[in-house]
């Protein structure tokens, strides 16, 4: 992470956490242009595949992760069973779902009920941020 602030590390939850415990501190401070520019620079973005993600956030019950896709490009149809947001952070992302088409340009946030199907389709080079949050704490595997 470009700019972290760690407080009062709480041994509870670095013990809950212990895959990248330093994501589940009891303060977080995340720079996205920075990451932003380190997912551009990962091998998955540089390759070709259309997109780089990176895990920002990592509790029990919530993730934040920060995706860049390339223009064109598609993330397949997909769902979990937590809820999640996602706030368009650059560029222009299409959701489709089962019943609706959702457009999420630039500054644009989407709220979606858990087990709900959607694909996520890059109409520009877009970078959004992801949120999952699960009802209960779940289990780390």
């Amino acid at each position: 992470m470009a700019l972290q602030k760690s407080v009062s590390k709480s041994r509870k939850s670095i013990k809950s956490m212990q895959r990248l415990p330093h994501l589940a501190s009891s303060l977080l401070q995340v720079s996205l242009p920075e990451e932003v520019k380190q997912l551009r620079q990962q091998e998955s973005w540089l390759r070709g595949t259309g997109r780089s993600s990176k895990t920002l956030v990592k509790y029990p019950d919530l993730r934040v992760v920060l995706i860049s896709m390339k223009a064109n490009t598609v993330m397949k149809e997909h769902k979990t069973e937590a809820r999640i947001t996602i706030l368009t952070v650059a560029g222009h992302i299409r959701l489709h779902l089962a019943d609706a088409t959702v457009e999420l340009p630039v500054g644009s946030l989407l709220a979606l009920d858990g087990a709900v199907a959607h694909d996520v389709e890059a109409l520009k080079q877009s970078v959004f941020l992801l949120t999952i949050a699960w009802h209960k704490k779940r289990q780390e595997s």
